[in-house]
């Protein structure tokens, strides 16, 4: 019996130092099973990275290589005074994230200082750990493409959520159904926003081109509203007619002309009286 637990003592010896080598020779980022996302000194020093990380959108590890806060303190010592505020910026970005819950921020021990340069060392560090890249700088997110990196871009990021129509800007959309007001009419973009068009009930089922007035985000989505874009049939390259400008120019004369009658009743006030005697 004391054999025979001996004999398999042994064999779980034996499997587990096999195992252990296995693993040993395993690549490190294969053993490595956070998902780390490296940030550079652009992404700090920029700092919409907070409101990134607060919103909850940060899926694996934010890794902060000591190397980037060596070169955001070398900066801070060394360069001119833009610069040095800059970095102390950085430096305080940094500090905030490792603060913010709910999110893994980790301040990745790779030396110091990178003498092949920070950018070739979040290359490596990226590569070597399997894991992605967070810059702002234009040429590191090319040279990161070309080598298969995985970046995440904040100005792209930015761009994307960036609203697709400014408030003045046209185009021609379909009404398909009336808005909560009787003289509304509710189109939508291609990304399925919804558009309000002020007095556009009556073109449901029609395309009609119209100029965006504002937009409202709010919890549930993005909404926009719009006015219909009024075309002058006076002149055909968009003046006004004779008979519409006729018209008006009679309008404004007939204001004008009750405005003198009105203030040809009343008496003068001190600053018409200041005014009349400046101008002798």
């Amino acid at each position: 019996m004391e054999t025979e637990q001996l004999i398999i003592t042994a064999v779980l010896l034996v499997l587990l130092g096999e195992v252990t080598y296995l693993v040993a020779k395993l690549p490190r980022n294969v053993q490595s099973k956070k998902n780390y996302i490296f940030v550079d000194t652009s992404v700090l020093i920029d700092g919409r990275i907070i409101a990134i990380a607060e919103s909850g959108f940060i899926a694996g590890t934010l890794a902060i290589p000591r190397s980037v806060i060596g070169e955001l303190q070398f900066m801070a010592d060394n360069a001119d005074n833009d610069k040095r505020a800059k970095a102390r910026h950085g430096l305080d970005i940094a500090k905030q994230l490792q603060g913010i819950d709910g999110i893994d921020v980790e301040l990745f021990q790779d030396g110091s200082k990178a003498e092949e340069g920070v950018d070739e060392r979040l290359l490596k560090l990226a590569k070597q750990y399997g894991g992605a890249v967070c810059t702002i700088d234009y040429n590191l997110n090319k040279v990161a493409a070309v080598e298969d990196i995985r970046v995440c871009n904040v100005n792209e990021l930015a761009k994307n959520l960036r609203m697709a129509y400014l408030p003045g800007e046209k185009m021609t959309i379909e009404i398909v159904q009336k808005g909560q007001d009787n003289h509304q009419g509710v189109g939508y973009l291609e990304d399925g926003t919804m558009v309000v068009v002020e007095q556009a009930s009556k073109y449901i089922g029609q395309k009609v081109e119209i100029e965006f007035i504002r937009s409202l985000q709010t919890a549930a989505g993005k909404m926009m509203f719009a006015k219909k874009v009024e075309v002058n049939r006076g002149n055909v390259h968009g003046l006004p007619g004779k008979k519409s400008q006729a018209k008006k120019n009679g309008k404004e004369e007939q204001r004008s002309y009750k405005n003198r009658q009105k203030k040809a009743h009343q008496p003068e006030s001190r600053e018409d009286t200041l005014v009349r005697l400046a101008n002798r």
